[in-house]
């Protein structure tokens, strides 16, 4: 008998170029508890398919906002609502 693993729902959103990379502006995403940070969430979607793998491919020039405060990869996404994906912003 298998045992499933927990899991929580977020809701992950792209922007620019990762949306036009993953084909998505947003969805929910069923998250296993062992995905603990940022960067944990990023390999999971890579591991999705290809429009993912592309979209992460250079995950160091990705920015990430967990419940609309900026985030660092090594941050928990424990007790996160939403996870956005975004470039860098430049500009003045």
């Amino acid at each position: 008998m298998s045992v499933n693993a927990p899991t929580r729902e977020i809701t992950v959103r792209y922007f620019a170029w990762l949306r036009e990379k993953t084909g998505i502006s947003e969805e929910r995403v069923m998250v296993p508890d062992s995905i603990a940070t940022v960067a944990d969430l990023v390999e999971l979607l890579r591991a999705r398919g290809p429009e993912f793998d592309a979209a992460f491919a250079h995950a160091s020039a990705v920015r990430a906002a967990i419940d609309h405060a900026h985030a660092k990869p090594q941050a928990s996404i424990a007790q996160a609502r939403e996870v956005a994906f975004f470039p860098p912003v430049t500009g003045g």
